[in-house]
């Protein structure tokens, strides 16, 4: 194995633009839900006359619909993330709009379908806003604590934060807002690293997990990890995840 100083070198010079994370392949793993989040993004994709995908990251998995509604959009926030969706989805029709804090840019009852994988925040008034009478929201969110062994091992114990994201939580404000909640699903996946390039990597993109993250203020603690995984020990921590399906109701009754 290449040294520490290698290893870090190489994640920090390493792009973290978009939502793909092939640059993890054969240095981590992690389970996938058993619900097959894109597969059912696709299905539903297949069958809507109009969709709008939220934080859309790169565009990685809306393009991986085969068939977009004739009308789709798509927000995302990260400036760098927005040129990547544009050049992915662009070709294929897709609106891709950049959006900050405040309402979604677009007329109520706009869409059939709304759309989200790993959504940041969801704001269920707006979701129900833009959604057309009868239509539905598909995502999959993050759960409460996920990858938090990892992140409490650079920050300490959070417990107030481990307690944030629960699915019941959002089903309750996604009710509020006017929505029915049809389905709702769980899943804790295991996550494994096995080098600490790995690590720096991932905590570059997910800026929010480890906040003002860098390798130089947390050397110590990835040496800790570097040692472990040349011992022959990953680093071990597990994703959650939940499924969200809910619709608006097709009229006030």
């Amino acid at each position: 194995m290449r040294t520490f100083e290698e290893l870090i070198e190489e994640a920090e010079a390493a792009d973290v633009a978009g939502w793909g994370f092939d640059w993890l392949d054969g240095r981590a793993t992690e389970e996938r839900p058993p619900w097959g989040y894109s597969g059912l993004l696709a299905e539903r994709m297949a069958h809507a006359g109009s969709a709008l995908d939220l934080d859309t990251g790169g565009g990685e998995v809306l393009d991986l619909a085969p068939v977009l509604p004739p009308r789709t959009a798509a927000t995302e926030a990260w400036p760098p993330n927005v040129e990547r969706a544009r050049e992915r989805l662009g070709p294929r029709g897709v609106r891709v709009v950049e959006t900050g804090e405040g309402p979604l840019p677009f007329p109520g009852g706009s869409y059939e379908l709304v759309t989200s994988r790993h959504p940041v925040r969801p704001d269920w008034p707006e979701i129900h806003r833009v959604l057309a009478p009868g239509g539905s929201y598909l995502a999959q969110h993050v759960g409460p604590a996920s990858a938090f062994e990892l992140i409490e091992h650079f920050l300490g114990p959070l417990p107030r934060e481990r307690r944030a994201r629960d699915p019941e939580d959002e089903a309750a404000a996604a009710r509020r807002a006017g929505l029915r909640v049809e389905e709702l699903r769980t899943a804790r996946c295991r996550m494994e690293f096995f080098d600490v390039g790995a690590v720096v990597w991932i905590l570059r993109k997910c800026v929010w997990w480890v906040p003002g993250f860098s390798a130089a203020r947390y050397a110590g603690r990835l040496r800790e990890l570097d040692r472990q995984m040349r011992a022959g020990r990953p680093f071990v921590a597990h994703s959650t995840r939940h499924l969200v399906l809910a619709r608006k109701p097709a009229s006030a009754d």
